[in-house]
């Protein structure tokens, strides 16, 4: 059973890409229940016809119990300058959600959408001590999706072609590594004007969201059911995503996205690639900043 906390537009979009593959059964957890109970009436016409699944859409976070894999996409706030600004709105959120993870479903495997990503993902693994490679976040496989699309209009490529993948904060301080970067399995040469404009781009493609549509829904959505599938698969899946650092990368006691290999255990393996100085210099930065703003929760509990 998969349950998904929080029937927003990705939530339910998530339920929808489980639904219509006959994955698994789902419960939709929401407050107000009527806006779960809505998708869910939605949804389970989605499901074909000779599917053995069940979708339900409730208020009582009991019912996420014997979950094998919970989402979490719970949300309030709106972001104005970055994600970190949803953190006072959506930590009080994540502290009461937590509770019911303990509570009812201590053995599933823990997928965090809801931002800032790298400190809800850090924050849930202090609430619930459980194990740091059960609780991963979905942000750096968004960015490296979008990384690809940039690099692929600046050369006129397909995505097909493009291997590249984004490291760090899932925020203002994201890290593309440039130097992995593969069009057809070949070095792709990039001038620094061509580097800063993509960064720029990369950095800034939410504000594009915000001003055509309000934000992302299936990019998210269908970067957080590839985790699913993978894990209820034992399929091995190479994505960058938020997840507990112990000296990897010369760091520790933080979340923040780095490549790693996802598989039924959750994170199965966390890569090591060779950075150059320039990207491990921004990348220890990205870490700086997540580790303020953890340091301030701790110190202050000003949220």
């Amino acid at each position: 059973m998969i349950s998904i906390i929080g029937s927003g537009r990705v939530g339910s979009a998530i339920a929808f890409l489980i639904a219509s593959s006959a994955m698994d059964d789902i419960v939709l957890v929401n407050k107000p229940k009527t806006k779960a109970v809505g998708e869910s009436l939605d949804i389970v016409n989605a499901i074909p016809q000779k599917a053995k699944i069940s979708i339900e859409g409730t208020d009582d976070i009991s019912k996420i119990r014997q979950s094998d894999i919970v989402v979490i996409t719970a949300s309030t706030g709106k972001m104005q300058e970055e994600r970190t600004d949803l953190l006072p709105f959506n930590l009080p959120i994540i502290r009461e959600i937590s509770k019911g993870l303990v509570r009812y479903s201590d053995n599933a495997k823990i997928l965090v959408v809801t931002n800032p990503v790298d400190i809800i993902t850090h924050q849930i693994l202090k609430e619930t001590e459980f194990s740091p490679r059960s609780v991963i976040g979905m942000g750096s496989s968004l960015d490296s999706n979008r990384f690809r699309y940039l690099i692929g209009k600046e050369f006129g490529a397909k995505q097909e072609q493009i291997d590249g993948i984004v490291m760090g904060e899932h925020g203002s301080t994201m890290v593309p590594i440039f130097s992995s970067v593969k069009i057809d399995f070949k070095g792709a040469e990039m001038d620094e004007k061509q580097r800063s404009h993509i960064s720029s781009e990369l950095k800034n493609y939410w504000r594009y969201l915000r001003v055509y549509k309000g934000e992302s829904v299936f990019g998210a959505a269908k970067n957080t059911f590839d985790m699913i599938k993978s894990i209820l698969h034992d399929e091995s899946l190479f994505v960058p995503a938020q997840t507990f650092l112990t000296g990897e990368y010369g760091l520790s006691n933080l979340c923040i996205g780095v490549p790693v290999v996802i598989k039924r255990n959750g994170v199965d393996k966390i890569i090591e690639m060779n950075l150059n100085q320039s990207e491990l210099d921004l990348l220890n930065l990205s870490a700086l900043k997540i580790k303020k703003i953890i340091d301030k929760i701790k110190m202050e509990k000003s949220y």
